[in-house]
C-alpha cells in the first residue's frame, strides 16, 4: 500500500498544566445557569410583573392598545374582560391580557 502510510502510535506526552477553574465542566455548566438567568429569565419575569401592574391598574376611561392593536378607551372594567369603546357607540369586549400599551390621556383625540 503505497499510497497510504501507516500509522504509528507516539510516546505520551509530558502531562498538560491543571487546567484551573475554567476547564472544569460542571463550573462551565454553572457559569452558562448563571448568565441564562440574568439574560433570560430575570428580564422576563420583571415585564411579567409590569404587565401585571399594568392590568391591575386598569380603570375606566384609559386609553388602550391590544395586543392586535386596536386603540381604544375604556367604557367597563371587569374581573377577566373590558370593554373597549373603538368608536362612539361600538363596544368591543377584550380579555384583560391582551391590553399591551396604555396611552396618555388625550391621545386617541388626536387621531
Amino acid at each position: 500500500m503505497f499510497l497510504i502510510s501507516d500509522a504509528y502510535a507516539q510516546a505520551a506526552g509530558a502531562p498538560s498544566a491543571d487546567p484551573g477553574i475554567f476547564g472544569n465542566p460542571l463550573f462551565m455548566l454553572v457559569l452558562m445557569g448563571v448568565v441564562m438567568y440574568f439574560m433570560v429569565i430575570r428580564p422576563q419575569s420583571k415585564r411579567a410583573k409590569e404587565h401585571k401592574s399594568l392590568l391591575e391598574a386598569l380603570a375606566k376611561g384609559d386609553e388602550v392598545i391590544t395586543q392586535s392593536g386596536i386603540a381604544g378607551t375604556i367604557a367597563h372594567v371587569g374581573d377577566n374582560f373590558v370593554k373597549v369603546e373603538v368608536a362612539n357607540g361600538v363596544e368591543l369586549s377584550i380579555q384583560k391580557s391582551a391590553i399591551s400599551t396604555v396611552l396618555p390621556k388625550g391621545s386617541l383625540k388626536n387621531t
